[in-house]
C-alpha cells in the first residue's frame, strides 16, 4: 500500500490521441465524448483523492449498442478503458491512466422492468444503489445491499466490487442479491449471464464477474432481487467504555445464534464527530454498537431480550431501544453520516481488511497500539457482524510525509487482518490501494490463476489495467500480451 506508484503510460497512444478521440466521435454520438481537457478534470480520481490521473478522454454512453461500440473501437485502437460508476471507490478502483479512456456510466440510468410476482427489477448499471428501493417501495419491497454511500453509488459499481452496506449481514452483500447481467466484452461483444432466475445452468460466471473490479467487461444492465419489505425493525444503542470489550459483545451474539439484520461498530472519535455532524443523540461512550432487529413485534421483542442480556453480562455503560420511527431513523443517519463527518475534520485514508468475529477484539486493540506506533488517529466504524472493518485513518495531506505515514500504518492494518485469518478486503475492492498486498494473501501460484483467468476475458489486458495485481507483475504481463498482440497483427499483414 505504500509508496503507490502509478503505470509507466503508453506513449504511443498518447501520441495519436487525436486519432482515437477521431474515431470515437465518428461512431458515437457527439455528446457522448468528452475530450476537453478542463471537462476530463472531473475525472481524474475518485473518492481516493490522494491520487489523480487526467484520463485521455470520457464516455458517456447511454446504452449497451453505445458502450458495445466504444469497447470495439478502443479494442481494435489498442486503447486502455477504465469502467467509472459514480466514483464514490475507496480504493482507486476507477482511477483513470494517462493512457487510458474513462468510460463512466452515469447516463445508464433507466430501470428497465419492475416484477413483484417473481421478486426482482432489471435496471441500467447507472441507476443508483437507493434509487432501486426507491421504486419499488411503495409496493412494500426493497433493495437489500445498502453501502453507505448507496445514496450516489450506481450499481455498476457495487457489482464491480460486490458491495454490502449495515444489513449484510442478514442479507449478503451484492452477489447475494444478484440474478443476471448484461455485460459487454473488451472487444465489445455482448453477453447475457444469468437472468430472472434463482440460477443458472453452467459455470458460476455470474459470480465471477461480481468483484472483478472492471477488469472482465463492462456491466450494462443488472437484473437483482428485491425482498418484502419486513414488519418492521427496531435498532438497540450498546455503549461500553473499551473497544475491546464492545468487540467480545458482537463474537457473543453471533455465538449465541442470534441473527441481527445488522450490528455496526463506532469507536469514541468517531461517536463524538458523527454526532455532531447528524444530531442522532449517540451516548458519550468509547465504542457504540447499533443492533437492529427485525420481524413481528414479538419476534422483535424475543430478539431484543435475548441481546439484552447478553449484553448485560459485559457491564455496559448504556443500552437504550429505540423508542419510535423517527428515533429510528435518526440512528441510522449518524452511521449513514459517519465518513462525511470524519471529512469534515482532517483527510483520511478509509480501510476494509475483513477479519473473524471472533479476532474483533484483539485486531482493535492492536489498531490502538499502532496508532501510538505512528502517531497518527484512527477512528473506526465498521460492519461488526461480518468482521469488515472501516478503520479511518487521519492525516494532514498538506504535511510533507503524512500520507506516506498513513500508507504505511493502513498496509499494517491489512496484513494483521490477513495474519488472523481474515482478507484484504471486504467490500472496497483492491484497485490501487491494495495491490501490492495481495502478495501476503496469496502466493504467485494463486495469483498467475487469477490472472490467466482475465487472460480469457481481456486478452491484451486493456480494461482497468494496473490495477488489483502487483503492478511489476501487470505491467509485464500487459506489455507481453501487446507486444504478441502486435506480431500477430504485422504477420497478417
Amino acid at each position: 500500500m505504500a509508496s503507490i506508484m502509478m503505470p509507466t503510460p503508453d506513449q504511443d497512444v498518447i501520441d495519436r490521441r487525436d486519432h482515437i478521440v477521431g474515431a470515437l466521435l465518428a461512431a458515437l454520438p457527439e455528446d457522448v465524448v468528452i475530450s476537453d481537457e478542463a471537462e476530463t478534470l472531473a475525472y481524474e480520481c475518485d473518492a481516493l483523492s490522494a491520487y489523480r490521473c487526467k484520463p485521455l478522454a470520457v464516455l458517456l454512453p447511454r446504452n449497451t449498442r453505445e458502450v458495445s461500440e466504444a469497447l470495439r473501437i478502443c479494442h481494435e485502437l489498442g486503447v486502455a478503458v477504465v469502467a467509472r460508476g459514480a466514483g464514490t471507490s475507496l480504493a482507486g478502483g476507477s482511477l483513470p491512466t494517462a493512457d487510458s479512456v474513462v468510460l463512466g456510466t452515469s447516463r445508464l440510468n433507466d430501470t428497465l422492468e419492475i416484477d413483484l410476482e417473481n421478486r426482482f427489477v432489471t435496471v441500467q448499471s447507472g441507476v443508483t444503489n437507493l434509487s432501486v428501493t426507491g421504486a419499488v417501495e411503495n409496493d412494500g419491497f426493497f433493495y437489500a445491499p445498502d453501502p453507505s454511500s448507496q445514496l450516489a453509488c450506481a450499481i455498476a459499481g457495487n457489482i464491480a466490487m460486490n458491495s454490502g452496506g449495515a444489513h449484510c449481514l442478514k442479507y449478503g452483500v451484492t452477489t447475494n442479491n444478484l440474478l443476471g447481467v448484461t455485460m459487454v466484452m473488451a472487444d465489445g461483444e455482448i453477453v447475457r449471464l444469468g437472468g430472472a432466475h434463482m440460477d443458472s445452468a453452467g459455470y458460476d460466471l455470474l459470480g465471477l464477474i461480481c468483484g472483478s473490479e472492471g477488469q472482465l467487461g463492462i456491466v450494462t444492465e443488472a437484473t437483482l432481487r428485491i425482498l418484502p419489505r419486513p414488519e418492521g425493525a427496531r435498532p438497540v444503542l450498546i455503549g461500553f467504555d473499551s473497544p475491546e470489550i464492545a468487540g467480545t459483545c458482537v463474537a457473543d451474539i453471533i455465538r449465541a445464534g442470534i441473527l441481527p439484520v445488522a450490528i455496526e461498530y463506532m469507536d469514541r472519535l468517531c461517536i463524538q464527530e458523527t454526532d455532531k455532524f447528524s444530531g442522532a443523540g449517540y451516548p458519550d461512550v468509547e465504542a457504540l454498537l447499533i443492533v437492529e432487529v427485525e420481524g413481528s413485534a414479538d419476534e422483535i421483542e424475543l430478539q431484543l431480550q435475548k441481546i439484552t442480556r447478553i449484553a448485560q453480562r459485559l457491564d455496559p455503560v448504556e443500552l437504550r431501544q429505540s423508542a419510535s420511527d423517527e428515533e429510528s431513523a435518526l440512528i441510522w443517519k449518524g452511521r449513514k453520516s459517519a465518513f462525511g463527518a470524519m471529512g469534515q475534520i482532517n483527510d483520511y485514508i478509509c480501510l476494509d481488511g475483513t477479519v473473524p468475529v471472533s479476532q474483533l477484539a484483539h485486531v482493535l486493540a492492536r489498531i490502538g497500539q499502532m496508532s501510538r506506533q505512528y502517531g497518527l488517529d484512527v477512528a473506526n466504524v465498521f460492519h461488526a457482524g461480518d468482521g469488515n472493518m472501516h478503520p479511518l485513518i487521519l492525516y494532514n495531506a498538506n504535511k510533507p510525509g503524512d500520507l506516506d505515514i498513513a500508507e504505511r500504518f493502513g498496509a499494517d492494518i491489512l496484513k494483521l487482518c490477513v495474519e488472523v485469518g481474515g482478507c484484504l478486503t471486504g467490500e472496497h475492492g483492491v484497485g490501487i490501494e491494495k495491490r501490492d498486498l495481495m502478495g501476503e494473501q496469496f502466493s504467485a501460484a494463486d495469483m498467475e490463476i487469477q490472472m490467466q483467468v482475465k487472460d480469457c476475458f481481456d486478452p491484451h489486458w486493456q480494461l482497468n489495467p494496473s490495477k488489483v495485481y502487483p503492478l511489476e507483475v501487470s505491467q509485464e504481463r500487459r506489455q507481453r500480451l501487446v507486444a504478441t498482440r502486435n506480431r500477430t497483427n504485422g504477420a497478417g499483414r
